[in-house]
């Protein structure tokens, strides 16, 4: 990684450049691409400040048609991954071994609660109804991360440091390993980074009432494993990993994962070198019943039951119908679990004439049994949109039907560039109904945030090469539908 950072040397003189978008007085920011996006023209790994990006007419399913009314207003955050990035349950030096470990650590992971406190203060602006949070809220099942990023979303004083006041982790500058970015060292330098990253602050809260969808790092260890009385000790415990045995090695470059090895691996303590760090009972990693339970205690909303599946009506003309497609045992594929079909039928007989929009964390095209999910929504009339997060990147894709069709959305992280969340408005129209959607950018005012986007953005495996932003027609469009009368 260090390598990486080290060949954009250039762009530690040109760090405020990123981080000076704040507005003012006529040119306030306020978080929508319609009015002004950030760009690399040049391709010079320096991020300017652009024009906006208008809405593109999107008429697969429908000729565009006048919007006569606005239906419903609401907002999509995803992936936002709020991490105690001193865990010592992490397993950072897996991430160079690449696919599927390159979520194992990022340059800019310290600043994932300001990004999503800076996240929330740019919906605000855009005043939603709702908000959507489709999963991946935290990075690794644990309390204290749960309680950072509810309380982002909350409001209020967010204690944001875990273990020691001082930082304990991989970016240290004392670290000798060229794989990691050292803030404080290496270029792009931001000396003391770590540090403020670990003071508490203040979040404004949504405005709008926010509704959990649940992903697979909400509920297993690194969004992988589920957890066990082994890793329940090493999470709260006094030793981290920091350099794999051997044999762990080649486990790891294998990319064979399964409980049965992970529980073996850690059968005679932590397979490797280690280092002391700062035991934190805070660390305590939640089962996936305590996370459910917690998620639906802060956020007043998600149902009952051993599932987060549950329906929700924005205004009188919306229902959103919510799935909870993680696995519980281990694996980041989503999957249809029993029961599940039968009661997303119920829920769209329910919806009646209202129109529907379904949420879930893995996108239902990538799902095991997703197709039996999608076969019901492709006989509904009603069903506008199926919206997902999971695979951090900004897309919109049509699915057809003899029925009028919908339009399956994902959309980017916030914790791998672009850093963004979606807003969506419903639309009535002559012909039926659009749904007009743009990417909203966090509120660069805060210099934290800024500088998670600087950083993200020259991510060697999450930043620019990997084109996360999709297309312009991704981002912010006019997505027509027909009306059909339900059967």
């Amino acid at each position: 990684m260090r390598w990486v950072l080290a060949a954009v040397a250039l762009l530690a003189g040109a760090a405020a450049l990123a981080s000076a978008f704040t507005g003012g007085g006529s040119d306030a920011w306020n978080g929508s691409t319609l009015d002004a996006t950030f760009r690399d023209p040049d391709g010079d790994g320096i991020l300017d400040r652009g024009p906006g990006e208008p809405l593109r007419r999107r008429t697969a399913l429908a000729p565009a048609a006048p919007v006569v009314r606005t239906l419903a207003t609401f907002a999509q955050v995803t992936d936002a991954h709020v991490v105690d990035e001193e865990s010592p349950v992490r397993l950072e030096m897996v991430d160079r071994y690449g696919a599927p470990f390159t979520s194992a650590f990022r340059p800019q992971e310290s600043a994932a609660g300001r990004v999503l406190a800076a996240a929330v203060k740019a919906v605000n602006a855009q005043h939603p109804q709702a908000v959507v949070v489709t999963g991946d809220l935290v990075d690794n099942a644990q309390e204290n991360e749960l309680a950072e990023a509810t309380a982002i979303l909350n409001g209020g004083r967010v204690d944001a440091s875990s273990g020691s006041r001082r930082y304990e982790g991989v970016q240290a500058q004392s670290n000798p390993d060229p794989f990691y970015y050292r803030p404080d060292v290496d270029p792009p330098r931001h000396p003391g980074l770590l540090e403020r990253t670990q003071l508490p602050f203040v979040s404004s809260g949504l405005d709008a009432p926010w509704y959990p969808v649940v992903g697979n790092h909400d509920l297993l260890v690194q969004g992988n494993a589920a957890s066990t009385a082994r890793t329940r000790a090493i999470a709260v415990g006094r030793r981290k990993l920091v350099e794999l045995s051997r044999p762990a090695a080649a486990a790891a470059r294998s990319r064979v994962f399964s409980p049965a090895l992970l529980d073996s691996a850690l059968a005679h303590g932590l397979p490797g070198r280690t280092v002391p760090v700062t035991a934190d009972p805070r660390r305590r990693e939640l089962r996936p019943a305590q996370m459910i339970a917690r998620l639906r205690r802060a956020s007043g909303h998600g149902g009952s039951g051993a599932r987060l599946d549950y329906a929700f009506d924005i205004g009188r003309n919306v229902r959103v119908i919510v799935l909870d497609l993680v696995r519980r045992s281990s694996g980041a594929s989503g999957i249809v679990h029993p029961g599940q079909r039968a009661w997303l039928g119920r829920q769209l007989r329910l919806a009646g004439r209202r129109w529907v929009v379904v949420c879930s964390h893995a996108p239902l095209v990538n799902a095991a049994g997703g197709e039996r999910l999608l076969s019901l929504l492709d006989r509904d009339p009603q069903v506008v949109a199926a919206v997902a997060g999971d695979v951090h990147r900004n897309s919109i894709e049509p699915r057809r039907s003899r029925v009028g069709g919908y339009w399956l959305i994902t959309t980017a992280s916030l914790m791998d560039y672009p850093q963004q969340a979606r807003m969506f408005r419903l639309v009535q129209t002559r012909g039926g109904v659009a749904l007009q959607t743009w990417m909203v950018d966090p509120d660069p005012a805060d210099a934290l945030a800024a500088t998670s986007r600087e950083l993200a953005f020259i991510d060697f495996q999450g930043g620019r090469p990997r084109h996360l932003a999709g297309t312009p027609a991704d981002r912010n469009a006019t997505l027509f539908r027909a009306r059909r009368a339900r059967r």
